[in-house]
C-alpha cells in the first residue's frame, strides 16, 4: 500500500518575480483600464481618446485589435462603473461629482449622489446593495443603494490624499484603498471594530489593487511601476494614532509654537515629529533612528523615538511583502487568478501581460496548472 504524497505549496523564493509575456502598443492615448478576457486569449483595453478595443492573440503570438468601437455618450469622465447582474444594474461614478446608478432593463436613471469632490472610484456589493465611493478628497463614503433612493451609512477617513483605488473582498467583508499619498488602507468593515491596517511600501500613487482571497495576498500597483505583494496571513498590528502635544514626550522640551514654556525655560522651540511605533510626539534629537517594522506595515525604514528603536528585533524587520518593477506607468491592473495572469496598463498607452504564478501562487491555490 502507497500512500500519496499530500501536495505542499512551498514558500516563494525571493528572486521570484512577475514574468512579462507580451506587450500591447498601438493606443494613441494614455490607457484607462485593461481588462482580461476569461478563458480567452485576450484583452478588452478603454482609452483616453474614447476608443474600446478588444485585442486577440493570434497564431504569431501577437495581440491584434478585432473590435474597434469609439464612445461619445459621456458628458464628462467616467472614472469607474460596475454592474451588477443581480440587481440589473449599472452603477458609476464621475468627475461631475457623484455616484449614479441605473436599471440596466428599461435604460432609466434609478438615483444620483453628489459629492463635495469628484468621485475616483467605486467598488460594490452586491448582496446587500453598499456601493463605496472614493473622492479626490480623500475620503470614502458607504452607501445603502435602493431602487428609487439611498442613504449615507458612514464615510472612512483615514488617507492624507485622494483615493485612487479601492477593492472589495466580500467575503471576509474586507475594504482596500489605495491614494495619493502613497499607502494603501485595509478596513476591517465586517469586524465592526473599525480595525484598520496602514500598508506603507509604495513610493508614488497607489493607483490599482487586487485581493485574493485564497491565498490571502494583496496585490498593488503605483504609477512609477511599483508592484507590491503583502502577506495579508501574517499577524498584523493597527499603528498608532499620532498623539498631540505642546512638548517633547520624551526629553519634555518645548515645541516651537509653545512660546510660555520657552519664555519660562529660555530655551528655543523645536520641531514636532512622531514615532511610528508608538505615536507619541518627539523631536528630532530623541528620534534620531530609522527602522522597518513590517508588522505594522512599514516596509522602508521610518523614524521611531529612540526607545522604541531598542525594543525592535531583528526578527521584527523581516519583510512581510515583496516588491518589484513593472517598468512602465500602472493606472490600471486586472487579475485572472486562475490562470496566474495580471495585465497592467497606464499614460504610456502600453499594455503588459504577465504570468505571476512565481509570485502568488494563486494557481497552486486554485487548483489550475499554470500554461
Amino acid at each position: 500500500h502507497v500512500t500519496q504524497p499530500q501536495p505542499t505549496i512551498h514558500s516563494r523564493p525571493q528572486t521570484a518575480r512577475p514574468v512579462l509575456l507580451n506587450k500591447i502598443e498601438g493606443h494613441s492615448d494614455a490607457v484607462n483600464a485593461a481588462v482580461l478576457i476569461p478563458k480567452e486569449d485576450g484583452v478588452i483595453t478603454v482609452s483616453e481618446d474614447r476608443t474600446i478595443r478588444v485585442w486577440l492573440k493570434r497564431d504569431s503570438g501577437q495581440y491584434w485589435p478585432s473590435i474597434y468601437h469609439t464612445v461619445s455618450s459621456h458628458q464628462n469622465r467616467v472614472s469607474d462603473m460596475v454592474f451588477s447582474l443581480e440587481s440589473e444594474w449599472v452603477v458609476s461614478t464621475g468627475h461631475d461629482k457623484s455616484v449614479s446608478w441605473m436599471c440596466t432593463q428599461s435604460g432609466s436613471m434609478l438615483g444620483r449622489h453628489y459629492f463635495t469632490a469628484w468621485a475616483s472610484c467605486l467598488q460594490y456589493d452586491h448582496e446587500t446593495q453598499h456601493a463605496f465611493v472614493g473622492d479626490y478628497s480623500g475620503q470614502i463614503t458607504l452607501l445603502k443603494l435602493e431602487n428609487q433612493t439611498y442613504s449615507i451609512i458612514t464615510t472612512l477617513k483615514g488617507h492624507e490624499g485622494s483615493i485612487a483605488t479601492l477593492w472589495w473582498d466580500p467575503v471576509q467583508r474586507l475594504l482596500f484603498s489605495g491614494a495619493s499619498d502613497h499607502s494603501v488602507i485595509m478596513w476591517d468593515i465586517g469586524g465592526r471594530k473599525g480595525r484598520t491596517l496602514l500598508l506603507q511600501g509604495h513610493h508614488e500613487r497607489v493607483q490599482a489593487l487586487r485581493y485574493l482571497q485564497l491565498t490571502r495576498q494583496l496585490l498593488s500597483c503605483s504609477a512609477d511601476g511599483g508592484i507590491a505583494v503583502w502577506n495579508m496571513d501574517a499577524q498584523r498590528e493597527e499603528a498608532p494614532q499620532w498623539l498631540d502635544s505642546d512638548s517633547c514626550q520624551k526629553c519634555e522640551q518645548p515645541f516651537f509654537w509653545n512660546i510660555k514654556q520657552m519664555w519660562d525655560t529660555k530655551t528655543l522651540g523645536l520641531r514636532q515629529h512622531h514615532c511610528r511605533k508608538c505615536g507619541k510626539a518627539v523631536c528630532g534629537k530623541c528620534s534620531s533612528k530609522r527602522s522597518t517594522f513590517p508588522i505594522m506595515g512599514f516596509e522602508f525604514p521610518v523614524r521611531v523615538c529612540d526607545a522604541c528603536f531598542d525594543t525592535i528585533k531583528e526578527e521584527d524587520r523581516t519583510a512581510l511583502a515583496t516588491f518589484h518593477e513593472g517598468k512602465h506607468n500602472i493606472a490600471h491592473m486586472d487579475m485572472d487568478p486562475s490562470r496566474g495572469l495580471m495585465v497592467t496598463c497606464g499614460s504610456d498607452r502600453i499594455v503588459k501581460i504577465w504570468d505571476v504564478t512565481q509570485v502568488v501562487g494563486c494557481s497552486l491555490a486554485t487548483g489550475f496548472s499554470p500554461r
